[in-house]
């Protein structure tokens, strides 16, 4: 039996650390016995938005692809490790601006064109899905000062 007085529940040990959920638990969805994330349709609907890291991984890889270089080529002339630089491209790691920019620069392309790309994957879908409702002959992003 251990030496160490009881603590109170909810109060770390001077030792232990401190968990913070992300949702209180009450807004956590329960799931029923058997039943996998993606099962439900809310759960569909969330997994229907692409992450920012996937996307851009994506347009790395695909940009690899396109030039038929190899991943070691690419990560070599960007110094980054290869098995990082596949995580990258596979949306398993969220790189730095500058991973991403030495990635880029490593394939020819600039951040910005990069960034570009992702956002122009990001915005398709939604393009498509949306009827058109408007008779400007632009139908793109518009920004405003």
């Amino acid at each position: 039996m251990s030496n160490q007085t009881p603590h109170q529940v909810g109060s770390p040990r001077s030792d232990e650390a401190r968990v913070i959920p992300l949702r209180p638990p009450a807004a956590r969805p329960e799931r029923g016995p058997g039943e996998r994330p993606g099962d439900r349709p809310a759960d569909r609907n969330e997994a229907r938005e692409p992450l920012w890291r996937d996307l851009v991984g994506d347009v790395l890889r695909r940009e690899r692809l396109a030039q038929e270089r190899t991943l070691k080529d690419v990560a070599d002339a960007a110094r980054i490790s290869m098995p990082y630089l596949s995580e990258v491209e596979r949306g398993r790691k969220e790189a730095s601006s500058e991973v991403l920019a030495a990635a880029a620069h490593a394939l020819g392309l600039s951040l910005g064109d990069l960034l570009a790309r992702a956002h122009t994957r990001l915005t398709r879908p939604a393009r498509h899905s949306r009827p058109a409702t408007t008779t400007a002959p632009y139908n793109g992003l518009c920004l405003a000062a």
